[in-house]
């Protein structure tokens, strides 16, 4: 099997079909440049022990990801837990507490302080540790290296050096950056899939220089001695400059020699490959950024409270100790003692009134420690302990566990639970994030004819918004086929209707039409069949995509077979006769798809001797193409595709003409001619040749080919667009798939103006091909730039009211130049203004810049989510990283703090756990998560709020208590209350005024909220009975205090009731006036709800329209979608009325 494979491959050359074949461009001016600054990399290919003899030294494989190692972990750790100001002041506080100037013993302030820190640690570590087995398992792998004599050995990753041959089989990962040497394939081209690059499922192809080709099998690397001479490390994935120097000649590198570590080898037996970056030095490793620590924007503010509560404290301790020092140094005066009960005569130093200055001194020490409950180390604790229960909730919650995969949602760490329900930015990830790398054909249009009755994601979504919903099989014409309905699916193909399958077509007015349709998309790519030992065909496509289309093909009697470099064999069954015959085209020319280009075409002879010219693309390009007599179906042909991009399909417009011999002999010469150029213009010359034949079509129709999106992808953008979320995506993907996406998933849709800004223009790719690097970065900068101005003047300001909504689409070109320091504020003004953001093309560290850029500038927390390895720097840096947890590998996720399924668990995970009301009127209101995002319910007001009703409430119970017990008899036999009693009277009160005023600010009461408010109270009064029952050496002075002397009296009881409802009074009256006056959202909703109207959805309507603002109008989404063709609708109907 594997000998016939070899013999297929040797026939075919892919590289010779291909007339944009992109690794035949010609030495790029950089190469002069090599031996520079920043050029400088010397390898010896086969002699990785001569580089360290002539005193390069350059790392290992090895690669580490941990943010600590076994020396590092405890200075880094705690300095990072004494970051927090208030571990550092019980620290401080603890340290003091060994001195005798301590009020209380050590061990009662350093116990809680050490629980804190090391549980804090541990999990730190324990994060830790999983990196470091990811790491161990990749550092570990096995791939066979070249160990001399023509010997190829098992080695680790982590033992690769650079000079170093390796030997990659199919559908491995390259374990460093290598250069191409040869491959199975004759011309030496391999396959390769790079999405944990750059987030692209379809295949690059890669081509060994000629010179290396018939390096073909082991034994001839005997002698191999080659020096390569490249660029230093740096992070850019796309560029290459280098040369080979090989028996006495130099051949120049690309990037199409160029195979970067973590893509993988596909549909290519094996390759060979000679190292030159390793470790910490290749390109992935260069875009990686370390682990941060994140800590929330409450952890942050709180630290701001702690110094306010610091300062209040210091006031209060130094204001104490200095009248202290006053009233001490006046005890002894004239030799005459004052206070001669404290015998200031015979004191320590701590109360000598000779020394007050020093006594003041440390009794502001004693006091510092005295006073510390103003920031109870329970406050922390009581967190941390409320945080793993909310983390615990999202681990437990059956509603985002994934039972396909079998994984539920993961919160890593605790620490940013709160962050979750005040997520403003949502920069995403698209392939394999948004989408399952899976693609359908799902309709056409063909001779001005729909054709398909599959319901796409986005169709199901706005159906269910308009309150009805669609089936799979929908019915046509009052009649539905069941035998459709029951026929297994296949990967690839999801159409259905009945007009055109199981050979019905024979009888549609146009058949000659359908006919040639479905054979344009059986020829017309550059696909490779493969027969398995039971006769199977699959194919192996270099986008999935183009897979769809020939599967499609297949499903429907035309069934591409086998190709040569010659030919391309067709089996066709012919329905009438119910025969399947074997039809031969000769292939003359393959016209290569591009991205400036916008189509692909192929020139055919057809068994019966004609040549046709069949293309594909892009609408945009294809209807200017059309001939005159070719137009017959082009208005119904655009009115469908515009119905196909609103349901979220990619379309793409088929067309075919005839060509005579005459026509195509000059062609193919002008073709030739341009081919062999060797002049800088050589690839424009080829371009106009093919310009020149891509002419005078006749339209066939459009196809519309699903991007299939995650489960649920369109309704949960739209209820984060509800909620006011802006959502950005980040991709690496081309741009005309990024727009497809967009539109699939709503966040683009019909009539949204498109602010475009690529460097993909004449001027600038003509400045690239003659130009110096210095004036093209300046050209190109100042197009950015220029591109940035005319896209802020097009958006109206804010003051303004419109209903036009803005997408800004920037390629990973244009990003570099706009996130230069001087260009990225304005860039992001312009971001910012728009309801949706793609950025196309970006790299893993372009990702990680935007995503800084945002949160560093708008102040807002940023959420980012991906699931491949080129997502991790920007999981790293955004607020919150969320990983999917899919078909990429654990990157992702162990670089995450939390981890998830799908992307459509956000919407639970931001609208119900992320915010602090339940779950009904998260999912009725998204609105009202704009709460935690303004941060509304944690802002300074709200904060000096609190701290003014505590200073009220302390005022209130100091005085009440103390006038109550003062002079007053309080128990039968006479006597008063003595410094315990009143003590235990006071701290009494205070757990009822904190639990009561707890219990009044709660909105919905589970049995956790009623165990901890009511259960607090119990668990006081039962403390005081065990405390006071054990013996009065350990108890001292709450010895019996409970049941002798506060139990049996009744004004203890009066003066606890009458306490707490006087303090409780001022907090009912502020919150009753303004929930009733002043409502917030919520309130609104409760209130809504008190009276029976929350289900009436003009209320719910009503609340959303007041709740959001001007700037919070809803332009992406389904919704958003539906508002829209609502309105187009509306325009339509007022201009037919007023004709």
């Amino acid at each position: 099997m594997a000998r016939r494979r070899i013999k297929r491959l040797e026939k075919l050359k892919l590289s010779a079909l291909l007339t944009f074949f992109r690794c035949h461009r010609g030495p790029s001016d950089d190469h002069s440049r090599i031996g520079t600054v920043g050029f400088s990399r010397v390898v010896y290919v086969n002699e990785p022990e001569r580089l360290k003899e002539e005193g390069f030294s350059y790392p290992l494989n090895e690669v580490s990801t941990t943010k600590y190692n076994l020396g590092t972990f405890l200075p880094k750790s705690l300095f990072e837990q004494f970051r927090r100001v208030a571990n550092f002041y019980f620290l401080v506080s603890g340290i003091l507490a060994l001195t005798p100037l301590a009020p209380y013993t050590a061990v009662s302030a350093l116990a809680p302080l050490c629980v804190v820190i090391v549980a804090t640690m541990a999990k730190e570590g324990v994060e830790d540790w999983r990196r470091k087995q990811q790491d161990h398992e990749l550092n570990n792998r096995i791939v066979k290296v070249h160990r001399g004599n023509g010997n190829f050995e098992e080695t680790k990753w982590k033992n690769i050096k650079v000079g170093d041959v390796i030997k990659v089989e199919k559908d491995n990962f390259f374990p460093a950056d290598m250069i191409l040497l040869s491959s199975n394939y004759p011309d030496g081209i391999c396959y390769v899939e790079t999405m944990n690059l750059d987030g692209e499922t379809n295949l690059k192809i890669k081509q060994a220089l000629e010179v290396t080709l018939d390096l073909k099998e082991d034994i001839k690397f005997r002698e191999v001695r080659q020096t390569i001479k490249c660029e230093d490390p740096n992070a850019n994935l796309y560029s290459f400059v280098g040369s080979m120097e090989w028996k006495g000649q130099q051949y120049p590198l690309s990037p199409h020699q160029l195979l970067l570590r973590d893509s993988k080898l596909r549909n290519t037996d094996y390759i060979y490959g000679a190292v030159i970056f390793t470790g910490h030095d290749t390109k992935v490793m260069q875009n990686a950024t370390d682990p941060p620590s994140k800590r929330s924007t409450i952890e942050k503010k709180m630290d701001k409270i702690i110094y306010i509560l610091m300062s209040s404290l210091l006031m209060i301790a130094l204001l104490g100790s200095v009248f202290f020092g006053i009233w001490t140094k006046e005890d002894i005066r004239d030799g005459k003692l004052k206070r001669w009960y404290l015998r200031p005569d015979a004191s320590t130093i701590f109360y000598d009134p000779k020394r007050a200055a020093l006594a003041s001194f440390f009794h502001l020490l004693t006091a510092l420690m005295l006073y510390s409950y103003f920031i109870p180390i329970s406050l922390y604790i009581s967190i941390e302990m409320v945080k793993l229960l909310q983390a615990l909730f999202i681990n437990q919650d059956i509603e985002m566990y994934h039972e396909e995969s079998d994984k539920p949602t993961h919160a890593r760490t605790s620490n940013l639970n709160e962050e979750l329900g005040m997520v403003d930015t949502i920069l995403s990830d698209e392939t394999g994030t948004l989408t399952c790398n899976m693609m359908e054909f799902i309709k056409c249009s063909i001779a001005g004819t729909a054709y398909g009755q599959g319901v796409t994601e986005v169709e199901r979504a706005m159906a269910v918004r308009k309150g009805f919903r669609l089936d799979d099989d929908i019915e046509n014409g009052g009649h539905k086929d069941n035998k459709i309905d029951d026929s297994p699916h296949v990967n690839g193909f999801n159409f259905k209707d009945p007009r055109i399958m199981d050979g019905n077509w024979i009888h549609e007015p146009n058949r000659d039409m359908i006919r040639d349709f479905f054979r344009l998309l059986a020829i017309c790519h550059t696909c490779i069949a493969e027969k398995d030992e039971n006769g199977k065909i699959s194919y192996e496509a270099e986008s999935p995509d183009e897979a769809a289309f020939v599967i499609a093909a297949r499903e429907l009697g035309f069934e591409f077979y086998k190709r040569s470099l010659t030919t391309i064999i067709i089996r066709e069954w012919d329905p009438s006769q119910n025969v399947v015959e074997k039809r031969k085209y000769e292939l003359l020319n393959i016209l290569e798809f591009s991205s400036s280009r916008k189509r692909m075409s192929v020139i055919v002879k057809e068994p019966e001797g004609r040549i046709l010219l069949l293309s594909k693309g892009a609408d945009s390009v294809m209807f200017k193409r059309l001939a005159r007599n070719g137009r017959k179906f082009e208005e119904d042909t655009r009115r469908h595709i515009n119905e196909y991009s609103d349901s979220g399909l990619r379309t793409l417009v088929l067309a075919y003409r005839v060509l005579d011999d005459k026509e195509y002999k000059e062609f193919n010469e002008k073709l030739n001619a341009a081919k062999t150029s060797v002049s800088a213009d050589r690839d424009e010359k080829i371009e106009q040749a093919a310009d020149s034949i891509e002419t005078d079509l006749i339209l066939l129709g459009a196809t519309a080919v699903e991007d299939k999106l995650q489960k649920g992808v369109p309704e949960c953008i739209d209820k984060l667009a509800q909620a006011g979320i802006k959502i950005w995506v980040l991709t690496g993907d081309k741009m005309e798939t990024a727009i497809n996406i967009g539109f699939a998933c709503s966040l683009l849709r019909q009539g949204m103006t498109q602010i475009i800004i690529t460097l993909e223009q004449p001027d600038i790719i003509a400045l690239e091909k003659n130009g110096d690097k210095l004036t093209i970065a300046k050209a190109s900068k100042q197009r950015v730039m220029d591109q940035i101005e005319v896209g802020i003047k097009q958006i109206p300001p804010s003051t303004h009211v419109s209903t036009e909504s803005f997408a800004l689409i920037i390629d990973g070109k244009s990003l570099t130049y706009a996130l230069e320091d001087d260009v990225k504020l304005k860039f992001l003004d312009l971001a910012i203004k728009c309801a949706s953001v793609i950025c196309c093309r970006s790299s893993p560290k372009q990702k990680a810049l935007v995503t800084r850029l945002v949160k560093q500038v708008t102040h807002k927390v940023t959420l980012a989510i991906g699931d491949g390895a080129n997502d991790v720097g920007m999981l790293q840096e955004a607020d919150i990283g969320v990983g999917i947890s899919g078909a990429e590998g654990m990157q992702a996720v162990m670089a995450s703090d939390v981890a998830v399924a799908q992307f459509r668990f956000l919407e639970r995970l931001l609208l119900v756990h992320g915010h602090w009301c339940y779950r009904r009127i998260s999912v009725m209101y998204p609105q009202l998560y704009q709460e935690g995002v303004q941060n509304i319910l944690f802002s300074w007001r709200r904060i000096l709020g609190w701290m003014l009703n505590g200073v009220m409430n302390a005022v209130l119970i100091f005085f009440f208590c103390i006038t109550a017990f003062e002079d007053q008899a309080f128990r039968q036999n006479g006597q008063v209350a003595g410094l315990d009693a009143l003590g235990v009277v006071m701290y009494t009160c205070i757990v009822w005024v904190v639990n009561c005023q707890m219990a009044l600010s709660v909105n919905y009461f589970t049995i956790i909220q009623h165990i901890f408010i009511w259960g607090s109270i119990a668990f006081w009064y039962l403390f005081l009975l065990v405390y006071g029952a054990i013996n009065p050496r350990f108890s001292t002075t709450a010895y019996m205090v409970f049941i002798e002397q506060l139990a049996p009296a009744p004004s203890f009881w009066l003066v606890t009731l009458f306490v707490v409802m006087a303090t409780l009074v001022p907090y009912f009256s502020y919150a009753a006036i303004q929930i009733r006056f002043f409502p917030m959202f919520h309130n609104k909703i409760q209130w809504k709800r008190y009276l029976g109207k929350a289900e009436d959805p003009e209320v719910a309507r009503q609340l959303s329209s007041r709740h959001r603002t001007s700037s919070q109008q809803r332009m992406v989404g389904i919704s958003a979608r539906r508002d829209g063709k609502a309105m187009q609708i509306t325009r339509e109907t007022e201009l037919e009325i007023r004709e």
